[in-house]
């Protein structure tokens, strides 16, 4: 039951219906019988101000973000991580004594679910695109102290842009640009294929991987940020060669239980995330 003392959280995005966070960090306050509720809010870009006014005014706990608002809302914030200034995007806001402070969890997100299945160290990772999860996910790897890093795009000045961010903000040299057409002839030489690309997503799942598969093995791990629908063509390609498949659900748990941990300074389970997740996505 909602009271007056139920602690509010929430995220922000244009539009907002499809965001699968309010079941998920809902679900898991009801199992760990915690005060809050997580609420879904629709703000126009030219709202933003004002709503970081608000939060603060009405005592909100935390805010996740999304499209289009990560990067708009950081000249609002008075204090951001170290990480989530260098990626140059928020993902989550938290606001106590009065501070609203930024963070990005989309690349300790990823990061996660690779490890659950490999190390990172050492490793040579393609990245297929060169937007905001790709420049999420690249930060976060090489905090990892992965050996190389291969950016794949179409657009050979953003994806030289990201890289020379990197080169100057990391101090990371072995870091290169492939036009993603040319893609998979580097992926013989790489361990670890990361595709952050809209390239098989729902409702366009039936289409050519964003790169051949042909040369993925059993020694790859190949993870696809896309999570509706569960297993895209990439990933599907990818396991039917012996490769280990990472779906996006698997991110996406991992980026809002970060998310969960910085509002509530609790824990939560995965599985009070995932059954949920799951049960909404076969709906869809």
């Amino acid at each position: 039951m909602i009271t007056g003392k139920t602690k509010v959280v929430g995220v922000i995005g244009h539009p907002i219906e499809h965001s699968m966070s309010p079941p998920m960090h809902n679900n898991a306050f009801k199992q760990f019988n915690m005060d809050y509720v997580y609420v879904a809010f629709h703000v126009l870009p030219e709202n933003i101000e004002k709503l970081m006014e608000s939060c603060k005014t009405l005592d909100i706990i935390g805010l996740n973000v999304t499209i289009p608002h990560k990067t708009a809302v950081i000249p609002l914030l008075d204090e951001i991580d170290s990480t989530a200034e260098k990626i140059g995007a928020v993902n989550t806001i938290r606001f106590k004594n009065g501070i609203a402070k930024g963070f990005n969890t989309d690349g300790i997100g990823a990061i996660r679910s690779i490890q659950k299945y490999t190390t990172l160290e050492g490793k040579k990772v393609l990245i297929l695109g060169a937007g905001g999860a790709s420049k999420a996910i690249a930060f976060t790897l090489i905090n990892e102290n992965i050996n190389s890093l291969v950016i794949a795009n179409r657009s050979k000045e953003n994806a030289c842009k990201l890289i020379e961010n990197i080169r100057k903000q990391c101090d990371f040299e072995n870091i290169s640009y492939v036009d993603i057409k040319e893609a998979h002839n580097r992926v013989e030489d790489v361990d670890i294929i990361i595709n952050t690309t809209p390239i098989g997503m729902y409702p366009n799942h039936e289409v050519e991987p964003p790169i051949k598969t042909d040369k993925i093995t059993e020694k790859h791990v190949v993870m696809d940020v896309i999570y509706n629908p569960l297993e895209t063509e990439f990933l599907k390609e990818s396991r039917l060669n012996g490769a280990i498949t990472i779906n996006g659900t698997s991110m996406l748990i991992n980026q809002g239980l970060e998310s969960f941990e910085i509002f509530t300074g609790c824990k939560a389970s995965y599985e009070s995330f995932e059954e949920v997740l799951l049960e909404q996505l076969r709906k869809n």
